[in-house]
């Protein structure tokens, strides 16, 4: 069954998608990093505007806006595939037992698989649901009780809307209003 997105209406969208099996494989910065450089890079290539962000210990949310003639399953693979790409080399490198765990078998070819292959995708139809979904954004690694405020969490977007920023990837805050 193919998941139907509605492309090319200009909405915000809220984005999840998950590493293979759930597994907890974003746990270090490394990783973390490799993932925002993929989300930056697709951003910068295909002009998205992003208005939040969190990575979590086996998932990321965003939310954000493709450009008209964008549509989000080539944008979401497009940061799967750089992510993943860049991974696997990291963890061929240092012959990590790691590899055994996201080796898939697909179409009888024995593949990498670093992502779940399908994502969550909710548009957005209010600047409250958007809002709403921001916030989640912001507060899920408080619900996961990895931090005990959204301000201690490096890997999302909330100091950005605090304008402190932290560096890591940059978010639109122009045509996002509260």
């Amino acid at each position: 069954m193919e998941l139907k997105h509605y492309d090319h209406d200009g909405r915000a969208r809220f984005i999840t998608f998950c590493t293979h099996y759930r597994l907890p494989l974003l746990t270090n910065d490394l990783f973390r990093s490799i993932v925002v450089k993929a989300i930056a890079k697709v951003k910068a290539q295909i002009g998205l505007k992003l208005f939040a962000w969190a990575i979590m210990p086996n998932h990321i949310h965003l939310v954000l806006v493709p450009p008209i003639d964008g549509e989000v399953g080539f944008i979401i693979g497009e940061i799967k595939r750089l992510s993943a790409f860049a991974i696997h080399r990291r963890l061929k490198a240092v012959n990590s037992e790691l590899l055994d765990k996201l080796i898939i078998n697909r179409r009888g070819k024995r593949k990498f698989a670093f992502w779940q292959k399908r994502c969550y995708d909710y548009n957005c139809q209010t600047n409250e649901e958007i809002w709403t979904k921001v916030k989640y954004c912001h507060n899920n690694p408080v619900s996961w009780g990895l931090v005990a405020t959204p301000d201690q969490w490096r890997w999302s977007s909330y100091n950005n809307y605090l304008g402190e920023g932290n560096g890591v990837l940059e978010i639109d805050l122009e045509g996002c209003t509260p």
